[in-house]
């Protein structure tokens, strides 16, 4: 199947997770979503421009339908949901996909923010 992200935005396995995301130095949102999910879709190029302007916060996906293990470990039952981790633990949720400025309110506090 196609990614439904651009290179802007890395793609995460259930192999890869922990060393990209549990292992990272700064904040890392996951947005956990799949290919049949028509809002996932809709917020992909949202958080593909959060992830230009704001470089400092990794920004991941995670095809809940190809990772199984990782989607239910971290209870990514709806899609789309956004996790944001920080040294490991995740920090905040977002369930559903929302207009460019609520992401941006929602996630503010890890923007310019280093480690």
């Amino acid at each position: 199947m196609p990614a439904l992200h651009s290179s802007v935005i890395r793609s995460v396995t259930d192999a890869d997770f922990g060393e990209l995301v549990l292992a990272a130095s700064g904040p890392v949102v996951v947005d956990f979503w799949a290919e049949w999910c028509p809002p996932c879709r809709a917020l992909s190029p949202l958080l593909e421009q959060l992830a230009i302007a704001h470089p400092e916060v990794a920004f991941v996906a995670l095809n809940a339908d190809d990772n199984p293990m990782t989607a239910e470990q971290y209870r990514a039952a709806a899609l789309p949901t956004m996790k944001v981790f920080r040294g490991g633990e995740v920090v905040k949720t977002v369930i559903g996909a929302k207009p460019k400025p609520a992401l941006e309110q929602l996630f503010a506090e890890y923007f310019d923010q280093k480690g």
